[in-house]
């Protein structure tokens, strides 16, 4: 059985990690190569940099910083922020990435996933979706949440994966920082529509609601979480204890 995996995020702001609450009320944590460096020592299968807000202020992403931390790490990255066209994709690789999550770009542009599968591999393709609830349908935002894009979630990712997208992030923005657990609804539909890996991302308050995760949506690949794991509230060893015990298969 294929092992699941647990991801820490690392949104990124002027150089530095900050968290808050459905898309909003940002406040500073640490640094992203100190938590990087962590991470990579302490059990991470994978890390995630966003630059988070890059696309909403119409500049490229922080290569120096996400050299750093690329420098720091020997677990799979994937980063995303203003990633629009080909050269992003080339410019990121280049500092040190593994994969390259698009999100904005790929609403402006849906070209660019096939674009970059033909000339990376689906492997190097994430499609990152930030989903909120709108008169009762999921729905796309770009610009780090601050945008309704106005596509329906779940058409918009299954287009993306018959276009090459080889991996899809979920992030809710309704539970995003909530901690009441992850988006069990918004989930389930996007597994049945996708025969891709999927992430999910928003709403991790404790070990409890990654064990309902897996055991609820055996197919979901991996469980993403920031807050719980950068305050230090959870550890990503005793998780996977946890998980392991509760019968999840996970790498230790």
């Amino acid at each position: 059985m294929i092992t699941k995996r647990i991801i820490p995020c690392l949104d990124v702001r002027d150089g530095r990690v900050v968290k808050g609450v459905n898309f909003e009320g940002l406040s500073d944590v640490s640094s992203p190569v100190g938590l990087g460096r962590f991470y990579s020592e302490n059990g991470a299968d994978e890390l995630v940099f966003y630059d988070i807000t890059a696309s909403s202020e119409g500049r490229r992403l922080f290569s120096d910083a996400l050299r750093a931390v690329a420098e720091q790490i020997f677990i799979p990255l994937t980063v995303g922020g203003a990633i629009n066209t080909l050269d992003d994709f080339d410019r990121v690789l280049k500092c040190g990435a593994d994969k390259v999550s698009v999100n904005s770009g790929a609403i402006r542009d849906p070209g660019l996933i096939l674009r970059a599968a033909k000339k990376y591999g689906d492997q190097c393709v994430v499609l990152s979706a930030d989903v909120k609830r709108v008169g009762g349908r999921f729905t796309v935002f770009a610009k780090g949440g601050r945008e309704n894009s106005g596509l329906d979630a779940i058409a918009w990712i299954k287009s993306g994966v018959a276009h090459g997208a080889g991996e899809v992030v979920l992030n809710s923005i309704d539970t995003d920082g909530v901690r009441g657990g992850f988006d069990l609804e918004l989930l389930a539909a996007a597994c049945e529509a996708v025969n891709v890996p999927v992430i999910a991302s928003g709403g991790a308050g404790g070990i409890g609601d990654f064990v309902r995760l897996f055991k609820t949506l055996p197919r979901v690949d991996a469980g993403l979480a920031a807050s719980i794991f950068h305050f230090g509230e959870v550890g990503i060893p005793a998780l996977k204890a946890a998980l392991r015990e509760n019968g999840i298969p996970v790498r230790i």
